[in-house]
């Protein structure tokens, strides 16, 4: 079976359909993505269609395969025709596209790990640390989301 991401304005993933493998295959039996947008675009007379791995996240395959397209083209995510992949919606303005996990990276890194004392559990424990993205000051930010 073959995925198949119906895109829409903006290149939007607007559905995903599933294929089967002899609906995909060219005249002699090898699989072949033009083949499976052609069989689609002649059921729904919709042109926009692009092949997509059910098995792709951040860049990899899951089974180790051979990565397509970024991620999975799930609905509402964006097919970005430059790069060929399909990404997320940009979290916040200042953060730059990582083409090769497809996704958004803030363009000062990661945030900081929580230390030891961050992250332990007691009965006297009231706090829930974590980090949030600050887009005025481009700084990741502790927070106490039990406070």
């Amino acid at each position: 079976m073959a995925h198949y991401a119906k895109l829409g304005a903006n290149n939007k993933v607007i559905a995903v359909h599933v294929v089967a493998d002899k609906d995909c295959q060219n005249a002699d039996g090898v699989e072949d993505e033009e083949v499976g947008r052609q069989f689609l675009e002649n059921i729904h007379s919709w042109p926009l269609w692009k092949k997509t791995s059910y098995n792709t996240s951040g860049g990899q395959h899951k089974n180790g395969g051979t990565p397509l397209r970024g991620n999975y083209a799930g609905i509402g995510l964006t097919y970005d025709e430059d790069n060929d992949i399909f990404i997320n919606k940009k979290p916040h303005a200042s953060w730059v596209l990582d083409v090769a996990t497809a996704s958004w990276k803030s363009p000062i890194g990661d945030a900081p790990a929580l230390t030891e004392e961050q992250t332990s559990q007691n009965e006297e424990d009231t706090h829930g640390w974590h980090y949030v993205w600050n887009e005025s000051n481009t700084t990741w930010d502790l927070t106490d989301a039990l406070a």
